[in-house]
């Protein structure tokens, strides 16, 4: 019997990663092309073929057999297989990427949200193993979001539910990429503690060893090392972001009562220093009926594989 195996690809705005896993997570090949570079769709879906179809003949002349391809992309939409305005991308409009990819490599493809791929990747691979009710937080340049209840992905009616980052915090608050003000990623995520960090050292005259830096080139990286030398400001920035996340999840956890959030992505890498606070506040806002019952717990996926897992576990979802 021929080893099944699947094909995950991840877009993101700069890169594209994709590789081909086994049943266990086990990732095989592995590639990347550049995204960012391509304006035009079809020259993107020529280099993607012409780097990972040689690898799809390597595994098939190995005796296993290449099941389909999954895809995780931002602004994805599982049920028609687009991306669909996708502000970080090249491609504009609404485009038929899953149907691009299928005619091209001749394999069932399926496509959905970036964070999406990450909750299925989680609960085939990862830290929900066994779960049917979870949420994925993805805490990286923004905040993305994954919704599972039952055992069922939440699409919504239009494939676009489980927008979390989205959720107005602070009325009138800061200018997101969307368009609106205030929403929930402008303040927990890599970007929003940058964010936060520059507002503290402009409004307090506290020392911090990033005012050394200019300014725009502060990392989250930069302000979690802070932290460990023991710089008050550079603290605070993440009490104040893990405040916000925390208060936010408890109001998560009343409409779907998830028996963990999961908490993946660049932001996370700061252990304790985001989770401390984060599970803190959100126990002091939940309803009591939920108290001391949910699990904060950080992803048990590599980092670096866990887009392409993700991507790769939704073929295990496809109906043959």
């Amino acid at each position: 019997m021929k080893q099944p195996l699947a094909v995950g690809i991840d877009i993101g705005g700069t890169n594209t990663n994709f590789g081909i896993v086994d049943r266990r997570g086990n990732l095989l090949f592995s590639g990347r092309i550049p995204t960012r570079q391509h304006t035009e769709i079809s020259f993107f879906i020529q280099e993607l073929h012409a780097q990972l179809y040689p690898l799809i003949q390597q595994a098939v002349a190995d005796g296993a057999e290449v099941k389909g391809i999954g895809v995780g992309v931002p602004n994805g939409n599982y049920f028609r297989g687009t991306i669909e305005f996708a502000p970080n991308l090249p491609w504009r409009g609404v485009v038929p990427l899953a149907s691009l990819i299928q005619e091209a490599f001749i394999l069932p493809t399926v496509l959905t949200n970036d964070a999406n791929a990450a909750a299925i990747g989680e609960m085939t691979y990862g830290a929900a193993r066994g779960m049917k009710d979870f949420i994925v937080i993805t805490l990286g340049t923004g905040l993305g979001s994954g919704i599972v209840v039952n055992g069922q992905l939440v699409y919504g009616h239009d494939g676009f539910a489980g927008e979390l980052g989205h959720v107005i915090v602070f009325p009138q608050g800061r200018l997101c990429g969307c368009g609106r003000r205030g929403c929930l990623e402008t303040y927990v995520s890599a970007t929003g503690i940058v964010r936060t960090m520059r507002e503290l050292l402009h409004s307090q005259h506290t020392y911090s060893s990033l005012r050394e830096v200019d300014p725009a080139a502060i990392t989250a990286k930069m302000i979690a090392d802070a932290v460990l030398q023991g710089d008050e400001l550079a603290k605070q920035a993440f009490e104040f972001t893990g405040k916000i996340l925390g208060q936010q999840l408890a109001n998560f956890v009343a409409f779907s009562s998830p028996e963990a959030i999961i908490l993946f992505g660049g932001l996370t890498q700061a252990g304790d220093l985001i989770f401390r606070p984060t599970i803190h506040y959100m126990e002091n806002n939940l309803l009591e009926i939920y108290r001391n019952k949910i699990k904060v717990l950080p992803s048990e996926l590599k980092e670096s594989d866990a887009a392409i897992l993700g991507a790769s576990a939704l073929v295990w979802e496809i109906k043959n």
